[in-house]
């Protein structure tokens, strides 16, 4: 009962803390507003895409305007390397010929500098992008999801070496039995005889969605980072799917791309069949891109946009705002533990899709069922 009191509380402080952040980022935003006369509305798409994008520094909670600094390294036009803390261009100074993008500049808070071109005869000083391989936010917490992953791991293995015949306690009992499910539950009866060749990288991919997921509900640092929001993660999680699924295809599975078993004149002289089996390959990691990435990026977006409501409706009185408070609140808890259930959903739909994938593309074609898992198989982990 203790510890099921203890998670709750720090659920709730979890949430009140984004419900904090996002209350406290609204307010910064208000005070920059110009004076009565000059009025100017919120943008919400603005400080929506502010509090979801990368960036080169980590916020400071209910400080808006402090950020912890990372490294900025840079290529400029000639070649030349540059590094130094984000902490140099954080308000829009610049340093070493480089700042950060200002709103009209469409590279917004990406790095940029000046180099020279001729027009017309006259030389002007023309913005330009320069290799930029920083250590941003999401690189920073990709290190941290890593590393977390691999303690909680390691942490089972080192257990079993020690005592094989004693289950685990505690969190590395709860790591434990979540590799359990996934292996027995999903890897194992889909994959048979194929499940150990494959579970290495099916329950890496599991554990480090759900951290990523978890961590990107956290307020505070190592957490709030965005990274199953950002397309760019999703679909490198996706590709590494496809790269297994196609290498390790069978004959049986390019055989049914090519040329499936579908009367002959929808493969000939028209390839009908091949050219939907060919698309479907692609479609594939398509889908494990977009569901990952749309779910937790829409759950992000409705507590923010419960958030700005408080705003929004400030101009109709202290009643309302009052009482749009309370609702926000309210609503902002209740989708955040929604989003941690959808964060442990998420990386289990992903891992199930990848091994139906892969078993898919390792069938032999045979008509008797794969072998199942030896005994040795089920015991090992």
């Amino acid at each position: 009962m203790k510890r099921i009191l203890l998670i709750l509380m720090l659920l709730i402080g979890t949430v009140a803390g984004v419900y904090a952040q996002g209350a406290d980022s609204t307010l910064t935003e208000l005070a920059e507003q110009p004076p009565v006369g000059e009025e100017k509305k919120i943008d919400p798409k603005a400080i929506i895409f502010e509090h979801l994008a990368d960036a080169y520094g980590w916020e400071v909670p209910f400080c808006h305007h402090l950020r912890i600094p990372l490294p900025v390294i840079v290529r400029d036009y000639q070649g030349h390397w540059h590094l130094f803390s984000s902490a140099r261009i954080q308000h829009g100074e610049e340093f070493d010929g480089f700042r950060l993008g200002a709103g009209d500049s469409k590279w917004h808070n990406k790095v940029v500098g000046q180099r020279p071109v001729t027009v017309d005869g006259f030389t002007v000083m023309e913005e330009y992008r320069p290799l930029d391989i920083s250590i941003t936010k999401n690189v920073l917490a990709l290190f941290i999801t890593v590393a977390i992953v691999l303690l909680m791991i390691l942490r089972v293995a080192a257990w079993y070496k020690r005592q094989q015949y004693k289950a685990p306690r505690r969190f590395s009992g709860a790591v434990e039995a979540l590799i359990e499910f996934v292996y027995q539950g999903v890897v194992r009866p889909t994959l048979g005889d194929r499940a150990m060749r494959f579970a290495p990288y099916l329950m890496t991919v599991f554990f480090f969605i759900l951290v990523m997921n978890l961590m990107g509900l956290v307020v505070i640092f190592p957490g709030g980072a965005n990274l199953t929001g950002n397309i760019a993660v999703t679909l490198v999680l996706s590709l590494i799917t496809f790269a297994i699924t196609n290498l390790f295809g069978t004959k049986h599975y390019w055989k049914e791309i090519f040329w499936p078993d579908v009367p002959i004149w929808l493969k000939f002289p028209i390839p009908i069949m091949p050219a939907i089996e060919l698309f479907g390959v692609f479609t594939k990691p398509a889908a494990l891109t977009i569901r990952l990435f749309a779910n937790m990026l829409g759950g992000h977006i409705v507590v923010i946009v419960l958030t700005l409501l408080i705003f929004i409706l400030g101009a109709f009185g202290a009643a309302v705002t009052g009482l749009t408070t309370v609702v926000s609140l309210c609503f902002s808890i209740f989708m955040l533990l929604i989003d941690v259930l959808v964060s442990f959903i998420q990386a289990y739909v992903f891992t199930m899709l990848s091994t139906l994938f892969i078993a898919l593309s390792t069938e032999n074609g045979g008509h008797e069922p794969h072998k199942k898992a030896t005994a040795a198989d089920s015991t090992s982990k």
